[in-house]
């Protein structure tokens, strides 16, 4: 099977977050609505307009060839193959399944980044090549819906992973609801981008076997997902199709974490989730599993699952994330350790683990309004997410420390594929997360060049955001088509222009400025200040033409941690706006790891670019005065210009030294921003 050609895929494309919207009948759900990504068209040109298309240009492009070479594909067809021979009293085949159980994911997976695609910007090449898959993928499933290929390709020796039989090794490695949570997620993507129910019908049969057979009823297992995400994938299922069942599966599965056999920290079933208070073990299943407490709880009214989440998050934000919003600490578990235990060079920050961050903070935005949660995913989303992969879309890291010697480099696809088929199906769903509603109210959340078309109170509204942002901090929004109702728009504050790096204490500015804000309505200045959610807000009666400017004022910052985290006492981090910035060794002609810089430097912004495979990509850089400690000795101290580069775009030009944390010296004077 070859993939379709690069060019036949649209230029640029805008794309939905899947998410659980309020009922009209105002049954149980999210009290504010997130306004899905097919409303959202961002600007070609800007810094996410660059991101999308790369992802249409290479990545997902990419991520189908590699599901090919690497006999992803494969898979089905062995599965198909092996119950065609069953059925003819043929058992000659031994047919052995690839690396991992979950192999059948990255399929799935790319699937939904590609229906994503086609969700905004139609292309029947796309759609046809997809379909093709999908043959291939349906002729693998069992006649009861089972679709599991690490078994059925022989289900007298399956993956050593998988057990002897159905779901008898789900909690302790076959993945086989990891694998229906993926199905599911694609198959919604690609029904609501065709029309087609035809991977729909396929994951719906997938689910109603997974109903039957895992449950309280006679014959019946009650089992628990080794990996979560079927939670949140059940959730979406039951309001595409209206059926309970699936819901009622997702809060089986949550209910029973910690009553089943397995009960331990890893997969988070060391005690029910409902007594949780701690964030632990393995990030991505963590991520994922909190995202679908708070799906259920949204569709159920559970509040004793946010109570949990809530409790949970005050431990992970305070005691466990990175600066770049990176979480799970130690490769051993890919997961979360002890309070405070944050390494730098070894940290894992698993690229799935912050893409689960953003999933998570987002629905906690949706059920709180609370700006900090959308501070957290920005965070995130500008540093632990994008750092995951490469400027030109095509090579990808797994673990995002922040700190390196050289060791390591970004590869084009691994072994273990979670990650870059990951980045396939979150990055086109981005614009999804800038703006909401609730009511009569309009939150603006992400600053991002793009065009707005929704509706407030069942009126249309038509928004345009013009902005340089993360670079600079001016966001303009014009009023195209105003609803006749009065509505309010909530321009969200960012926790680093409210001089909050992270809403707790675990990271804290340390170079005494004070930042500003300023709100413009038709150009004149509004004594607005942020409300106790972090938004400013304006109330009014809007018409055609209306022009909000919101004026961040952008430094950069010199950011310490807690002292209770022990790899950073001494050091001192570099931020501006949502940025989190690193030195590394192409730039600077001493080793990084030896510099020393005062809490009270002055910085100098420089626009720049990096070159990937011959194409340029803009960013700002920062320079400043350091002292390289070359010897060791403070007293041979030489003074140095030490330039930074943002932390997502390092390991382009080699291998070589980087940090984040640097070494801290002696506070001086205050010193001043400048730019050139």
């Amino acid at each position: 099977m070859k993939f379709l050609p690069k060019r036949a895929v649209p230029v640029i494309l805008s794309i939905m977050l899947t998410g659980i919207s309020q009922a009209k009948d105002k049954a149980p759900g999210y009290p504010i609505n997130g306004v899905p990504f097919t409303q959202v068209k961002v600007t070609p040109d800007s810094f996410w307009g660059e991101r999308i298309r790369q992802s249409r240009e290479v990545t997902i492009p990419l991520a189908f060839s590699k599901c090919e070479e690497t006999d992803r594909y494969t898979n089905f067809e062995h599965a198909a193959a092996k119950m065609a021979e069953t059925a003819r009293g043929d058992n000659s085949s031994n047919y052995r399944p690839t690396q991992f159980p979950f192999d059948d994911t990255d399929v799935y997976k790319t699937i939904e980044g590609a229906s994503y695609l086609l969700q905004t910007y139609p292309d029947k090449n796309l759609e046809a090549y997809i379909d093709s898959v999908l043959d291939i993928v349906a002729a693998a499933q069992e006649p009861d819906g089972y679709l599991y290929t690490a078994r059925t390709m022989n289900p007298a020796h399956p993956h050593d992973w998988s057990g002897p039989t159905r779901w008898s090794a789900e909690e302790s490695g076959s993945h086989e609801l990891y694998n229906l949570g993926h199905m599911v997620e694609g198959a919604i993507a690609h029904y609501q981008a065709t029309g087609s129910r035809k991977f729909l019908d396929i994951a719906i049969r997938y689910a109603d076997c997974v109903c039957r057979e895992i449950g309280y009823g006679p014959g019946q297992k009650v089992v628990v997902p080794g990996h979560q995400i079927a939670e949140m994938a059940l959730a979406k299922l039951y309001l595409v199709t209206g059926e309970r069942k699936y819901l009622d599966e997702a809060k089986l599965f949550l209910d029973n974490k910690g009553k089943t056999a397995r009960k331990d920290k890893y997969d988070q079933s060391y005690k029910p989730v409902i007594e949780q208070d701690e964030a632990v073990g393995h990030s991505v299943r963590a991520g994922y599993m909190y995202s679908g407490m708070a799906d259920v709880a949204a569709l159920t009214g559970d509040q004793s699952y946010v109570t949990a989440i809530d409790r949970i998050w005050d431990n992970m934000v305070g005691k466990k994330m990175y600066l770049t919003g990176g979480i799970g600490s130690t490769g051993g578990s890919e997961g979360f350790t002890e309070n405070y235990d944050l390494p730098n060079m070894t940290g894992y920050c698993e690229t799935c683990a912050a893409i689960a961050n953003v999933y998570t903070n987002y629905r906690l935005f949706l059920l709180h309004g609370d700006a900090k949660y959308m501070d957290v995913l920005e965070r995130a989303l500008y540093n632990g997410v994008i750092s995951g992969v490469s400027l030109d879309g095509g090579g990808f890291f797994y673990p995002n420390p922040l700190e390196s010697h050289g060791q390591h480099q970004r590869q084009a696809w691994f072994g273990c594929a979670c990650c870059p088929s990951n980045i396939c199906r979150f990055i086109p769903s981005v614009p999804g997360y800038a703006y909401a509603v609730k009511d009569n109210r309009v939150y603006v959340n992400l600053y991002l060049s793009n065009t707005l078309t929704t509706k407030v109170n069942g009126q249309n509204l038509q928004l345009t955001q013009s902005t340089s942002y993360p670079w600079e901090g001016r966001i303009e929004l014009t009023v195209d088509k105003a609803p006749s109702r009065q509505f309010a728009l909530n321009l969200r504050i960012p926790g680093w222009a409210r001089n909050e790096p992270v809403p707790t204490d675990l990271y804290r500015y340390a170079d005494g400025k004070t930042p500003v804000f300023n709100v413009y309505l038709n150009g004149e200045k509004q004594e607005i200040t942020a409300d106790a959610e972090g938004y400013a807000v304006i109330d009014r009666k809007w018409k055609k033409g209306d022009k909000v400017v919101l004026d961040l004022q952008m430094e950069t910052r010199i950011v310490e941690a807690n002292s209770q985290v022990r790899e950073d006492r001494g050091k001192i981090a570099v931020e501006r706006g949502p940025i989190v910035y690193c030195a590394e060794w192409p730039d600077n002609d001493f080793n990084v790891l030896s510099a020393t810089l005062s809490d009270r430097a002055a910085f100098t912004v420089v626009p720049t670019s990096l070159t990937v495979e011959g194409r340029q990509y803009g960013m700002n850089a920062i320079e400043t005065t350091a002292q390289d400690n070359y010897t060791g000795n403070p007293a041979h101290n030489r003074s140095v210009k030490l330039r930074l580069i943002p932390y997502y775009a390092w390991a382009h030009r080699g291998n070589g030294n980087m940090e984040v944390w640097i070494n801290r010296q002696s506070a001086g004077p205050t010193g001043r921003q400048t730019r050139r």
